[in-house]
């Protein structure tokens, strides 16, 4: 017992002893020693965000597509932001004093001891122009970063572009860990891939006088971490086909979408009017982007992904001809007349077969094949069969991508328009409509919306005679090259491969002798399979289409053009993609009279209806 009082005794004098010993440096510290209240007078610990290098993105051969360019935050730390000359500040930063004001507003509104942007993006020139003034105004700093640089200025559409982070983004637990004054990716290739481009930001702790100035780092970098770069990539883009392609799109509106059939890996992407990508960098993003939104022209509308809402036009027919082939109401020797009387069609020989019906376009040969497969006779009321043939028709055409995402690697596709029997159902009534209220889907009109995308992924189908693989702007991420497998993934239609060859051989009588004779590359010894159409437009001049692949033996690139206000695929869209294709294949151009009728922009004034 005596044992056990006298050890609660000493374990009392050792918390006794060790408190006096505490209370006597505290002492010394506060009191007798005045270099550490001096220190903490004169200097304080500043945290510095190291921004990572944002990934680099090359093009399929190496190009570089997108860099990463040096520029300034100017930060603002409102509790140590005294005595300031708001006007001088306001003139040093070309902004008005309003604006000024209501940026200290907001600064003071984030935190009163936390860093926030006060000038977001300066340029070398202007940190060079500001910084030996910065003594002058405590609280201040900067703090250096990268932005995005394009030394191309091409393919705006399908990169997108890096912006600050929104406040509504940083109330979503998406983006958790991100902080206000982060850069994110807010379109195209940037915003998909965010994660595998951003990198990882370090940090550095140092400390700095009472003006700001620095006084080296904290503990001899102890505490600071790295920043840790984010992965590069390499794009499936051919550089130089899309330059060319802008070229020959420059001044008009449409797309043009090319990929490699047997990958899925596109190779030009084009949206017009297009835009230079750096205008999305730099001090004046928030200007240049309201000035492209607010184009009459919709700069800003990303076409081969989005314009869902025109019909396919002629080109179409060409999927009629194959489930018609497919479930067997026709065959590649079936005959039909140019009957006018059922719907119009312009001179050609009469009677076809099926490659001459897809030469020449008979509009009347489609009208009665359509007619052959949705009224099989699966029953004896007319209108039930109709319904029954379309569902079944429907079916088929959805195996073709069409009336549903494809699945690109960028964001905001469009599906598009697919008639189905619910819709007619609910303008009509059940049992209220037959092959006379449809027949104009036989020749891709009605009710019908295919983005540009999915023209040249139909026509990589029909070059693949059968399948597609998902279309895809990245090929591969990081050093080791990996690419996605979701980006390889390949679907298959419903249409057997053997149906595919008369259609094929349908379409290089196309461009040999028929519509598409503009884009033939005979004479240098390539043979384009393709096809023309006309997108009926009610509010002005029809839309021109053509879509197509080469070489026919062995296909390398499939294609589609849309030429808004081309009235005519022949004469508008069949030329660029002549070019586009021998531009690709050959690495030149022979065709010079179609590059320059082309670039004379003479068939937009074909406008007569």
């Amino acid at each position: 017992m005596n044992y056990l009082e006298n050890r609660k005794y000493v374990i009392q004098a050792i918390f006794l002893v060790v408190g006096v010993v505490y209370a006597l440096r505290l002492f010394y510290i506060q009191v007798v020693d005045s270099s550490y209240k001096q220190a903490a007078e004169t200097n304080a610990i500043k945290t510095v965000i190291q921004y990572p290098f944002r990934g680099l993105i090359y093009d399929r051969n190496g190009e570089l597509l997108v860099q990463n360019t040096p520029v300034y935050d100017l930060m603002i730390v409102p509790k140590e932001a005294r005595n300031i000359d708001t006007l001088r500040l306001a003139g040093m930063l070309d902004i008005t004093l309003e604006d000024a004001r209501e940026r200290f507003k907001k600064a003071r509104a984030y935190s009163w001891v936390k860093p926030s942007i006060f000038q977001q993006m300066l340029s070398t020139q202007d940190f060079a122009h500001i910084q030996d003034n910065l003594i002058d105004f405590p609280g201040f700093y900067i703090n250096a970063r990268t932005a995005r640089g394009y030394p191309h200025q091409s393919l705006g559409h399908a990169l997108g572009y890096i912006a600050e982070i929104s406040p509504k983004q940083l109330e979503d637990s998406t983006y958790a860990g991100y902080r206000p004054g982060d850069y994110i990716g807010k379109a195209g290739i940037e915003m998909a891939y965010e994660k595998y481009l951003m990198g990882k930001r370090g940090v550095k702790y140092k400390m700095v006088n009472v003006r700001g100035i620095d006084k080296g780092s904290f503990k001899d970098g102890a505490y600071d971490t790295l920043s840790i770069a984010g992965q590069n990539m390499v794009s499936t883009i051919d550089l130089d086909l899309q330059a060319y392609g802008e070229h020959l799109m420059n001044g008009a509106k449409g797309s043009i979408v090319a990929i490699e059939p047997k990958t899925g890996e596109i190779l030009a992407y084009i949206s017009a009017p297009f835009y230079d990508p750096n205008l999305f960098t730099g001090k004046d993003y928030g200007k240049n982007y309201m000035q492209l939104l607010q184009d009459p022209d919709k700069t800003m509308f990303n076409r081969p992904i989005m314009a869902d809402r025109n019909p396919p036009g002629s080109i179409f027919k060409l999927t009629q001809a194959l489930i018609a082939l497919e479930d067997g109401v026709i065959d590649p020797n079936t005959r039909y007349a140019c009957n006018k009387s059922l719907v119009n069609c312009h001179p050609h020989p009469s009677p076809l077969d099926l490659r001459g019906a897809v030469q020449h376009s008979c509009n009347p040969w489609f009208f009665q094949a359509y007619k052959a497969l949705i009224n099989q006779g699966k029953s004896k009321n007319t209108f039930t069969d109709t319904s029954i043939g379309l569902r079944d028709w429907r079916e088929h055409v959805l195996t073709f991508g069409f009336g549903k995402k494809l699945g690109i690697d960028i964001p905001g596709e469009k599906s598009g328009i697919i008639a189905s029997t619910d819709l007619y159902d609910r303008v009509y009534g059940k049992d209220r409509w037959k092959y006379s209220t449809i027949y104009s889907l036989s020749i891709g009109q009605g009710e019908l919306g295919v983005t540009p995308l999915q023209m040249a992924n139909f026509m990589a189908i029909v070059a693949n005679k059968g399948y597609y693989v998902t279309p895809h702007l990245i090929r591969s991420i990081g050093e080791d090259g990996k690419p996605l497998a979701e980006n390889y993934e390949r679907h298959y239609t419903s249409v057997k491969p053997h149906h595919f060859d008369p259609i094929i051989e349908g379409m290089a009588e196309v461009v040999r002798a028929g519509t598409g004779r503009k884009a033939s590359l005979g004479k240098v010894g390539i043979t384009v399979c393709g096809k023309t159409g006309t997108a009926q437009n009610p509010q002005g001049p029809d839309h021109a289409v053509f879509v197509a692949f080469a070489p026919m033996e062995d296909p390398k690139i499939a294609i589609a053009v849309y030429v808004e206000h081309g009235k005519w695929g022949g004469q508008s869209a069949a030329p660029i993609a002549g070019l586009m294709i021998e531009q690709y294949l050959t690495d030149t151009v022979t065709i010079k009279e179609q590059e320059k009728w082309v670039l004379s922009r003479e068939y937009l004034n074909i406008r007569s209806k």
